[in-house]
């Protein structure tokens, strides 16, 4: 144990990390002393949710704040490759919810998907802590693909499946979801935030082992917790009819036979682009086939959609560099004044917690003046938002000269603005995708939403790779380089959507959601009206 007045700053956030989990865990002691049903007026099941979902996601994002750096520490792959293993890494990680979700919905039930899940995740996080002995020659490499495989097709059981769960609670009238959700969502961000602090730093500062170990405890935590909390959870999130234990079984086959599947293919990153190339092209003529067989509104409404799906991937592919090629920009150019790499991925996380209420409030004020953005306009400020947090990196730069390390502070700045960017862009665009698509085609576009930010993570890879060259080797003159041409590229962009935004938004006939809800129940407006508000359209000033 190292003396506390040789402290540095690492030392003193991984311990203020731990003070900060210690109350977490203490605050959810208290509610489970408790034998009411309901918990600040909410039912206990949320709450169980809550703390499952965080020990999910500090697991998931303590790995992925070490991965790149392991990627390039431990196996000693060459910083482009690095990028695209962990662009298709995440993008994979991202398009198995939506078989998930299926076998979810059609047969196992949303629980049962949990868990099982849940089981895959422990056995993907256990893996990571085998090290080997390091390098691409080492045999135990083939244990390292075997772990992300896991981890890709148990995040497919569990990512979507214990949102929907959360939803299930309540009454579609019930007043109290959005603060359920609320509430949920602060369990995702601080899992994340906690868990990319202590997973980083003892992966970094004692061995990637015990840090990876942590990440798999905390996954261990969280199926426990989701286990015992069953009877809190009033029924919800079971096989919409009785499903026979042998055809269970089977469908668990099917996740097994996934692992292994996703064991060849993560191994084969250009394979996944190509895939992921061909899928975009299917879905984007299955849109285009069903919009042109509609009414010109619904029509219209689908290229709309299209409109903002097509944005995805260029934000993500700029936002998804944090855990690459800016994690590896941080290592190596950026004064950290001792603080491990990984731990400044916590701040984004840490950016929503606090940015999120203040955004809404804010979207809220405009909304009753009536002049709160539309949800393409918005769209255009979250790329305009990502695209000046590289500009401000380059600025840093310039500013810190060839021979310093760029300051710290541009680090932090370069988190706002990207946070800021993603709430303007993702709640808004799911919002969207929820309100604007058919009944028939409803969880095809939600499918659809993901798989956009799944082929935005891997323009990650690709930005990533693009700042190793040729030689695949990392510079700081390179990465600066493709940085601010990015940059620069994407705010331009995110004007030209600005300037387009009231176009598109009338693409998405707002005046005529509510009518569209009674008349055309086909087209599925249902769905439009389990929503509050539309994203840029406030109740007080809701078409009727």
């Amino acid at each position: 144990m190292k003396d506390i007045g040789l402290w540095n700053e690492g030392d003193w956030v991984a311990a203020i990390g731990a003070v900060a989990l210690f109350a977490v865990l203490a605050i959810g002691g208290v509610i489970a002393s408790r034998r009411s049903e309901e918990v600040v007026g909410h039912p206990r099941g949320l709450f169980v949710l809550f703390y499952a979902e965080m020990w999910e996601r500090f697991s998931y994002y303590g790995m992925r704040a070490l991965l790149i750096l392991y990627l390039t520490k431990h196996w000693l792959f060459d910083d482009g490759k690095a990028n695209l293993i962990y662009g298709a890494y995440t993008s994979l990680v991202y398009i198995t919810p939506v078989l998930g979700g299926y076998l979810a919905d059609r047969y196992l039930g949303q629980r049962k998907a949990v868990v099982f899940g849940g089981i895959l995740l422990a056995f993907g996080h256990a893996l990571m802590a085998v090290e080997g002995n390091g390098g691409q020659g080492d045999a135990t490499i083939n244990v390292f693909w075997l772990a992300l495989a896991f981890i890709i097709v148990g995040s497919g059981f569990l990512k979507a499946n214990i949102s929907v769960i959360v939803g299930q609670l309540y009454k579609l009238t019930d007043e109290r979801r959005d603060g359920a959700y609320s509430i949920f969502y602060m369990g995702i961000n601080s899992g994340a935030a906690l868990g990319t602090i202590l997973v980083g730093y003892l992966g970094e500062t004692i061995g990637w082992g015990y840090g990876f170990g942590l990440a798999g405890i905390g996954m261990v935590l969280g199926l426990i917790i989701f286990v015992i909390g069953k009877p809190s959870l009033r029924g919800q999130g079971e096989p919409p009819v009785p499903l026979a234990r042998n055809r269970e079984m089977v469908l668990y086959g099917v996740g097994v036979a996934a692992v292994v599947a996703l064991w060849l293919l993560i191994q084969f990153q250009a394979v996944v682009g190509s895939l992921l190339l061909v899928a975009a092209l299917a879905l984007l003529g299955y849109m285009l086939f069903e919009a042109f067989r509609m009414p010109k509104e619904p029509r219209e409404r689908i290229f709309a959609i299209i409109f903002l799906l097509a944005f995805q991937p260029v934000f993500w592919g700029l936002f998804e560099q944090a855990g690459g090629s800016l994690s590896l920009f941080t290592d190596r150019f950026v004064d950290r004044g001792g603080v491990p790499t990984s731990l400044f991925q916590s701040i984004n996380p840490i950016f929503i917690v606090t940015f999120a209420p203040l955004l809404a409030w804010l979207w809220r004020v405009l909304g009753r003046k009536g002049i709160e953005p539309s949800a393409p306009a918005k769209f255009g400020y979250g790329l305009v938002l990502v695209g000046l947090g590289f500009v401000s990196l380059v600025l840093g730069d310039t500013a810190a000269g060839e021979t310093a390390k760029v300051g710290a502070f541009y680090i932090f700045l370069i988190y706002w603005l990207h946070t800021l960017g993603e709430l303007c862009l993702s709640p808004v665009g799911l919002s969207a995708m929820n309100r604007l698509a058919p009944r028939h085609l409803a969880s095809f576009i939600m499918g659809a939403w993901f798989f956009a930010t799944a082929g935005g993570n891997f323009v990650a890879g690709l930005i990533g790779q693009a700042t190793g060259g040729e030689g695949g080797e990392m510079t700081r003159e390179r990465t600066v380089e493709v940085y601010g041409t990015i940059g620069w590229w994407v705010m331009g962009i995110g004007l030209l959507v600005i300037l387009v935004a009231p176009l598109v938004k009338r693409w998405m006939h707002l005046d005529t959601l509510a009518d569209r809800d009674v008349t055309d129940d086909l087209l599925g407006q249902e769905e439009a009206g389990l929503e509050a508000q539309e994203a840029g359209l406030h109740p007080a000033v809701k078409p009727q």
